[in-house]
């Protein structure tokens, strides 16, 4: 059986799915996509947009920075910490685990 672009996610396609800081009040997840094509659905309106962010993450979406960069097949999506890194309140020093989240992401534009 094979997934459609309905069923599909970000982590389905991408060659990887990366967070990490971005200083102590910020994280950055990065897609990275190993040709044209799965570039082309994760960049796709409607995918990685700001309200999907902020609701994901919590996050106020005004904040929230969408880079798409298809010289090298790259979103790079980035956003206030809730917490700072380091914090008594903060549960991921290196935001390493913070891109689980946008991976679960689905391919098509609107969530069924």
């Amino acid at each position: 059986m094979t997934a459609t672009d309905d069923s599909r996610t970000i982590g389905d396609v991408a060659g990887l799915v990366r967070s990490k800081n971005a200083g102590p009040f910020w994280v950055t997840l990065d897609v990275f996509c190993d040709d044209d094509a799965s570039f082309g659905l994760v960049a796709a309106d409607g995918v990685v947009t700001a309200a999907r962010v902020a609701d994901a993450y919590r996050v106020d979406p005004e904040h929230v920075r969408i880079f798409r960069m298809p010289n090298i097949r790259v979103v790079k999506v980035s956003f206030p910490r809730r917490v700072s890194s380091g914090s008594a309140l903060d549960h991921d020093v290196h935001a390493g685990q913070q891109h689980v989240p946008l991976q679960r992401f689905p391919l098509a534009a609107e969530e069924r």
